[in-house]
């Protein structure tokens, strides 16, 4: 392969929240002069560090070395919503769930070994107990339509034989404060992370307390890459990285690196995030201290009350838009956190002295076909990429998978990851753009009530 171009770096508009809410970061060096490893990952998020987790557990006795474009915590993980979801997460569009059983029971199991692997994680690097939260979800309803939606569900889960119950407006408004909320589901095996808490003390377990450390840089992009012989050649803007075998983990920056072009689409999702609730606003709102909502309808609004680093706060995430640019303007995060402060006064009216601290908007990969772009692209260079807005268990799978696949260990997680067909191609960027983001706002207005 002759020597290529990376075309374009990663930028994340808005402030990361869950970064910013817990102070000072550790700092990591950048990447300088000629440097050797047998494994190097690009992209420090859930993606590469569980990759990195998994080839100290497979190859501890290789070097390994990862290069993350920014500051670790501060890129896409920072300004996750923090769902590590077990189930089937997409609901039917109109009244039946559309997945099948066996297909679905693969999935939970797989997303199951995702949440097991991070706790695993959060038990050997003694993290703080909000980084990874087995607390469960609840699917949020405020009309019988999205009543409708969840029932449609829980008769899927009963054929699964997965446990839920249902909540009444009582119990909404005991757990939230909120009146919005006429009935909920709640499904207790999700987990709920505090994404860039959980990323920040990863990456610490695997620097400092392994026998076989990692070797990770920050502010370190990769600009090019090239074959010579049997190892790959990648260039940071002070180093060059001689490594025998790449791990891509940079999601929908597979495009910019020229693997599966015109494949991927770009979508963003925006949300803001509260100053911390004082002790009276506290009082005044009652519920419980922390939970999570996830809308009926997809496109509503997700909702999270967290406790802990940086004090008691509440996330809105709504609206989307597609983006094949991979840029947002500032402007529009604002225009959207308008949006956020109206569904939030909507739920907390009795909040309406609380401010928001942040906004931002976090940088989705789907793909046409609901698949991963996963897999070995060119020899010793494997992709685990294209999460489809499921980054925290199915980033973690990926991450995971890829380094099953470059070791050649059978796993689960490789044979599924490869049982999809590839991303299939968009149309013409013009055209995809339109139909994309008429799509979703026709979505978003089905979704109204739940914005």
């Amino acid at each position: 392969m002759k020597k290529q171009t990376v075309k374009r770096l990663p930028k994340n508009p808005g402030p990361a929240a869950w970064n910013e809410i817990l102070g000072t970061a550790p700092h990591y060096p950048e990447a300088e002069g000629d440097l050797t490893a047998d494994w190097l990952i690009i992209g420090g998020g859930f993606t590469g560090l569980s990759a990195a987790k998994r080839l100290g557990e497979l190859r501890g006795g290789d070097s390994i070395m990862l290069v993350e474009a920014n500051r670790i915590a501060n890129g896409p993980a920072g300004r996750n919503s923090g769902f590590m979801i077990d189930l089937p997460h997409e609901l039917g569009d109109n009244d039946g769930y559309a997945g099948t059983v066996d297909a679905d029971r693969k999935q939970i199991s797989l997303n199951r070994h995702a949440q097991a692997f991070a706790r695993a994680n959060a038990d050997e690097f003694n993290m703080p107990a909000e980084a990874v939260n087995p607390v469960g979800r609840v699917n949020g309803a405020v009309n019988a339509h999205g009543k409708a939606h969840n029932d449609s569900y829980a008769s899927h889960l009963d054929r699964l034989g997965e446990a839920y119950h249902h909540m009444n407006a009582d119990d909404m408004r005991a757990m939230t404060g909120s009146d919005f909320y006429s009935s909920g589901l709640f499904l207790p095996g999700a987990v709920i992370v505090q994404p860039a808490l959980y990323i920040r003390e990863l990456a610490t377990g695997l620097v400092h307390k392994q026998t076989h450390p990692l070797t990770l840089f920050e502010n370190s992009p990769a600009l090019s890459f090239e074959k010579q012989g049997e190892s790959w050649l990648v260039e940071t803007p002070k180093a060059t990285i001689k490594a025998k075998v790449i791990i891509m983990a940079v999601n929908g920056h597979a495009e910019s690196f020229g693997f599966f072009k015109d494949r991927l689409m770009h979508v963003f999702t925006y949300a803001s995030m509260t100053e911390p609730l004082n002790k009276a606003q506290q009082k005044r709102l009652g519920g419980d201290l922390a939970w999570g909502i996830t809308p009926s309808d997809p496109m509503g609004s997700t909702i999270r009350r967290h406790d802990g680093i940086g004090g008691n706060r509440i996330v809105v995430r709504n609206r989307w838009t597609f983006d094949p640019s991979m840029e947002v303007p500032e402007a529009r995060i604002a225009a959207f956190g308008r949006d956020q402060d109206a569904s939030f006064i909507k739920r907390f009216p009795q909040l309406d002295d609380v401010k928001m601290a942040y906004r931002w908007s976090g940088h989705l990969c789907l793909s046409r076909n609901s698949v991963p772009a996963f897999g070995e692209v060119e020899s010793n260079w494997y992709s685990a990429c294209c999460q489809n807005g499921l980054g925290t268990a199915k980033g973690t799978l990926a991450g995971i998978g890829a380094v099953d696949l470059a070791t050649k260990a059978n796993s689960p997680i490789v044979q599924d990851l490869l049982s999809y067909d590839a991303p299939t191609k968009l149309p013409p960027a013009p055209l995809a753009k339109i139909g994309a983001n008429l799509v979703l706002k026709w979505r978003e207005f089905k979704a109204g009530p739940e914005l």
